[in-house]
């Protein structure tokens, strides 16, 4: 393939991504409509709708649930149909097809939450309101620094709830390349390197946030060995998933990981929604 060729492949692939984001919602409400009747699986959709609707609106959403279809939900239809409808009935049986068919398409979208928000809203962390209430009690009027930031939920959130307090908030930029997205920071974010960050505002902070580093790269074990050796007063807190999807294999190996009423605490709203198991974690 010629580069020509591969760049309007390229193309191509970047389009028809965009719909499906653009059209997840409407198909999401759409088997809402269907499945009205299954209060199991409605609960689930309009958990992503309402986290959806808040987040267009500038508000952090509320926690989900875990977005798994139920194990046994194919049973659960069937026993529905057969106490409406009497066996071979021709709409009973035809409204089985549809529903059983939809099922698998469902659950991948449902499963697909977490790839909706990083496309649409550049969020990877899901940051929730109850959990950054429990961030702000935590901090407790503290200097925060927060790097990676990313477009800055977490900062903002804190901000919204404690306007007089000092929170530093920093990102280099290159997760939109990695989305190709313009999407603006939800709140005052510096163009500043992570270690150049902890080197500028370390002997005024308190606190140093980072939420999904990537495994990629071992920036987040430098900081860390950073922290320990220049500022060893500094509480870090990280969110993401222990030996998974975030963080360097050497800054699990080395992280120092603080049990604690605090840690319980900061996790009581933290939930994963999906098959990553991200949690928030106090590091020495």
């Amino acid at each position: 393939m010629n580069p020509k060729q591969l760049k309007q492949l390229k193309k191509r692939h970047k389009a028809a991504h965009q719909a499906s984001a653009d059209e997840y919602i409407t198909e999401l409400t759409e088997y809402a409509n269907l499945f009205e009747d299954y209060p199991t699986i409605k609960f689930l959709i309009n958990n992503v709708l309402e986290s959806d609707l808040l987040l267009k609106n500038g508000l952090l959403p509320q926690p989900l649930p875990k977005l798994l279809l139920p194990d046994d939900i194919q049973d659960q239809i069937f026993e529905k149909l057969a106490s409406k409808y009497p066996q071979g009935d021709p709409e009973g049986d035809q409204l089985w097809e549809k529903l059983s068919a939809a099922l698998p398409k469902l659950d991948q979208r449902l499963r697909n939450y977490r790839e909706y928000l990083e496309t649409t809203y550049g969020m990877w962390a899901y940051i929730n309101a109850p959990f950054i209430k429990n961030l702000s009690e935590f901090t407790n009027d503290g200097t925060v620094l927060e790097i990676m930031a990313g477009r800055g939920f977490i900062s903002k959130g804190l901000r919204n709830l404690q306007p007089t307090q000092t929170i530093m908030t920093t990102d280099n930029l290159d997760w939109q390349t990695k989305v190709k997205t313009n999407l603006p920071a939800v709140t005052a974010v510096e163009n500043l390197d992570a270690l150049e960050s902890i080197k500028k505002y370390g002997s005024t902070v308190d606190f140093v946030i980072i939420s999904w580093a990537p495994d990629t790269q071992q920036t987040d074990w430098e900081i860390l060995q950073l922290l320990r050796t220049s500022y060893p007063e500094i509480q870090l807190i990280v969110i993401g998933e222990y030996n998974g999807a975030t963080n360097s294999k050497a800054f699990w190996q080395h992280a120092d990981l603080i049990n604690s009423t605090d840690t319980n605490k900061l996790n009581q709203n933290y939930h994963s929604f999906d098959l990553i198991d991200e949690k928030v974690y106090l590091v020495k």
